[in-house]
């Protein structure tokens, strides 16, 4: 501004220059007025929303703009306290307000200078976590606070003891309904949104495995509430999954595109995410095919977990085999090839995994079948035909299949040591059981598997 005074002094002697230079301060005042205005102006909290997870709840604020905020809690009774300064609430905010998971209430008051104070009354104490998200999708300028429960984060790995080994257990299947809560995935024209749909395909499917003699379903997610993309490959790690299978509908903006695919881990992303344990392997335990990475020099840890993630990819294209041809009995595919790339929900380096695009929610045809419960359970049916298929011949060692599956079809690469390794048996009673007087093979053939050894 004083520059403009001074070239303002300098040019009193020429009247067009002056006059140019006061329109030009003229200007300059009336935008710094209205910056001042605009700072001035409290951003509103327009609505608040709130899901429950099995582990954590997430508030969600949605804002009209960016904002500052600082949180504390207070005890006896558990209460988290976040100030926001220049700020006002909406006047819907109240009646949104209510009880879910760990929160009992949320309270709001405006304090000295301007600052909204939002209180959320909590059923026990919590460690919170809080952070903001710029506008994207339908979304506008959000304020996002995580409250984990103390002590839920724990390791549940426990040594099992000499019995517990022995005894036979099921098969464990984990079902991930993708997206949820904050994240509807794709909306189809008649909105349609890909986190109820798949859901619902996840429990259809859950309720069928549990139905399977000598298997187990475990829910990734069991309602309405967004868990993150590496979490969901813990909760599979955690439960002991044997396959992992994460439940879509594909969305694009033409939509004629039709038809459902089956993904895998593409190499590609393999390599990056063994970059990615091999740089934390002392957290890394027991990934590499149950050998713990920790204690080993990086060659030999980067060796063992690229022949974990390769017999895992081995595994995942299978599977995925399977589900691919049953789901063409259905109908059209979009690819008629099992399809690879870099989805972190695959990225498991030891649990053969899985993405099932069950279709294009934005294909106005399919829109109405991914509605249509019958299409459903049909969806459902197709892959749970893709998982026996898969476990029929593959069934880990220790597992009431594996103890069941009596026949073996020899194929390419397949050897009498790694088949009895397979099954759990001797190499000496399998060619017994079967009478081989030698170890040769023959594509095509069958060997009968005797029970596993005791």
């Amino acid at each position: 501004m004083w520059v403009l005074w001074l070239r303002y002094a300098h040019l009193q002697r020429d009247p067009g220059a002056v006059h140019n230079v006061k329109r030009l301060i003229t200007v300059c005042c009336l935008w710094l007025v209205g910056q001042s205005l605009v700072c001035a102006a409290p951003v509103e909290v327009q609505g608040v929303r709130l899901w429950a997870a099995p582990d954590h709840t997430r508030v969600v604020f949605d804002i009209s703009g960016p904002i500052e905020h600082t949180l504390f809690s207070l005890h006896d009774p558990e209460r988290l306290v976040v100030d926001v300064p220049a700020a006002r609430i909406g006047a819907s905010l109240q009646a949104q307000m209510k009880a879910v998971g760990l929160v009992k209430g949320v309270r709001t008051a405006l304090q000295d200078k301007g600052v909204l104070r939002i209180v959320l009354d909590l059923e026990r104490l919590t460690k919170p976590r809080s952070f903001t998200l710029k506008p994207g999708g339908q979304h506008g300028h959000r304020l996002v606070i995580d409250l984990y429960e103390t002590g839920a984060s724990q390791k549940a790995t426990v040594k099992k003891s000499v019995a517990e080994k022995t005894r036979l257990r099921d098969l464990v299947i984990a079902i991930d309904a993708g997206h949820g809560g904050d994240d509807p995935g794709a909306i189809g024209r008649g909105g349609t949104r890909e986190k109820d749909v798949v859901l619902s395909i996840a429990k259809r499917l859950e309720a069928l495995v549990e139905q399977e003699q000598g298997m187990r379903p475990v829910m990734i997610r069991q309602g309405d509430y967004y868990i993150g993309l590496r979490q969901r490959i813990n909760i599979a790690r955690k439960h002991g999954a044997d396959l992992f299978i994460s439940i879509h509908a594909d969305g694009f903006r033409d939509r004629r595109v039709n038809g459902s695919s089956v993904y895998v881990l593409s190499r590609r992303g393999a390599s990056s995410e063994m970059a990615r344990w091999l740089a934390e392997k002392e957290n890394a335990a027991d990934l590499a095919g149950g050998v713990r990475l920790d204690d080993k020099d990086d060659l030999l840890a980067e060796v063992l977990l690229d022949l974990s993630q390769t017999a895992t990819i081995e595994a995942s294209i299978d599977v995925a085999g399977n589900m691919l041809g049953q789901l063409k009995r259905l109908g059209k595919t979009h690819k008629s090839s099992v399809q690879q790339a870099g989805f972190v929900v695959l990225k498991s380096p030891d649990i053969p995994s899985v993405l099932v695009e069950t279709a294009f929610i934005s294909n106005p045809s399919e829109e109405r079948k991914l509605r249509d419960r019958r299409h459903q359970e049909s969806l459902a049916h197709a892959m749970l035909r893709g998982i026996r298929g898969y476990f029929a011949s593959h069934a880990p060692p220790g597992t009431h299949l594996a103890l069941a599956a009596r026949e073996h079809v020899i194929k390419a690469g397949d050897t009498l040591g790694h088949i009895a390794q397979r099954y759990d048996v001797s190499l000496n009673r399998l060619k017994g059981y079967n009478r081989l007087k030698s170890d040769r093979l023959r594509i095509g053939d069958t060997l009968r598997i005797p029970p596993a050894d005791s």
